[in-house]
């Protein structure tokens, strides 16, 4: 029993999906110079598939998730653009409340940047494809790691700007968003030693119990990679820099598919699996020691800690008063199977058989793995409005 329960719960760490989508041009900056709230003219955001808004498209990108490639994702703003939800994501919504265009995918060569670039691209991680390989972790989705986006950044600032001086002057009227980003690291080390089907039970236990291994190692070198990011950025000129922790893990739908634990003690008052949780914690608080220690090192820069855990936890808990249906809370709005949390992971959403809620707006999760519009709004308003960004990175008018 104790076997069985311990591959239940390695299962879980399964590789966290990307999605594809139909490129099409950002929606319009305004014709007149945008307002500026507390000095930003600038975005810069690194990341994952929470924050891309069509490099990973861009790239060519082909395999399974190419099902994905048009609606229903994007249906709430007229059709696909690369970002991995039913609309715009986080990254969206704090443009728009800075009064900035939306960011632009720095593979867009036609694009404006003149207000910011997003770098982000589903499936990234926070380790290169080679130092991950040494540790026997392959991925299949991009090779577009935080290093090469930081180095598409520095390539960018050395064709806008003249020198140095300039560069820093730009920067110092500039938010950095550096991450979300390490989840797939984590992920693709369970992939890789996931079960096989014509093994044995003991070897398959062998099997995961060396992927759990390998994604303990790699916490405090994703968290490195990270924060090493950050301090280059910060060396470079950068003034205000936000760094995102890690989702509860533990109350993702598509965990909780795949484990589907029976003990009612694996999980807390919240209905999310303790284990999952107690391991993007561990990568919350190292990130937060290295945090600290980057203030200390840059006094005069806003550094800010983005607690995405706290936040998801919080509309878990409040979902009906925020406009949540708190029955759906661990559903699947686009997916297969039914059940308590619509999730096959062999039938992701937009593959044949899978269905889309009436009322996504209702609904924390789009597809299992990635949030709602409506999530990702409530996200920006709670981190960057309600305090869980922090110190504040961006001072607000007071509505």
């Amino acid at each position: 029993m104790a076997a069985k329960g311990l591959l239940r719960f390695l299962v879980a760490f399964l590789l966290l999906v990307g999605c594809l989508g139909r490129p099409e041009p950002p929606s319009p900056a305004p014709s007149s110079a945008p307002r500026t709230v507390d000095g930003i003219t600038a975005i810069y955001n690194f990341g994952d598939s929470i924050s891309d808004t069509g490099n990973f498209i861009r790239e060519g990108a082909v395999g399974m998730m190419e099902r994905t490639g048009g609606l229903p994702y994007g249906s709430a703003i007229g059709g696909a653009t690369g970002r991995c939800s039913d609309g715009y994501l986080m990254i969206d919504f704090l443009a728009k409340d800075l009064g900035l265009p939306l960011l632009s995918p720095y593979l867009d060569k036609g694009a404006d940047f003149t207000h910011g670039v997003n770098f982000a691209v589903t499936g990234a991680t926070a380790l290169d494809t080679a130092s991950l390989a040494k540790m026997g972790v392959n991925m299949a989705h991009t090779n577009s790691s935080l290093g090469v986006q930081l180095q598409r950044f520095k390539d960018f600032m050395a064709s806008t700007t003249k020198s140095s001086t300039e560069m820093r002057e730009k920067l110092a009227s500039s938010l950095v968003m550096v991450g979300e980003i390490g989840g797939n690291d984590y992920n693709y080390a369970f992939a890789t030693n996931r079960p096989q089907v014509n093994n044995s039970g003991l070897y398959n236990i062998g099997h995961m119990l060396t992927g759990a291994v390998e994604s303990l190692v790699l916490v405090p070198q994703v968290v490195n990679s990270i924060t090493s990011a950050a301090k280059e950025l910060l060396d470079m000129g950068a003034t205000r820099v936000v760094i995102p922790g890690n989702f509860p893990l533990g109350c993702v739908p598509s965990y909780l598919s795949t484990v589907n634990e029976q003990d009612k003690a694996s999980y807390d008052g919240n209905g999310c699996l303790i284990g999952l949780n107690l391991f993007a914690q561990m990568h919350n608080v190292l990130l937060q020691q290295g945090i600290r220690e980057l203030r200390r090192m840059y006094p005069s820069a806003t550094i800010a800690y983005a607690d995405y855990f706290t936040a998801y936890v919080q509309m878990l808990r409040s979902a009906s008063t925020m406009g949540f249906n708190a029955t759906s809370a661990f559903k699947a709005c686009c997916g297969a199977g039914g059940g308590a949390y619509n999730v096959d992971m062999d039938r992701m959403c937009g593959a044949t058989g899978t269905t889309v809620c009436a009322r996504p707006e209702e609904y924390l999760s789009w597809d299992g793995v990635h949030l709602t519009q409506h999530s990702y709004k409530v996200m920006a308003e709670l981190l960057y409005h309600r305090g869980l960004a922090s110190p504040a990175p961006v001072k607000f008018p007071r509505q």
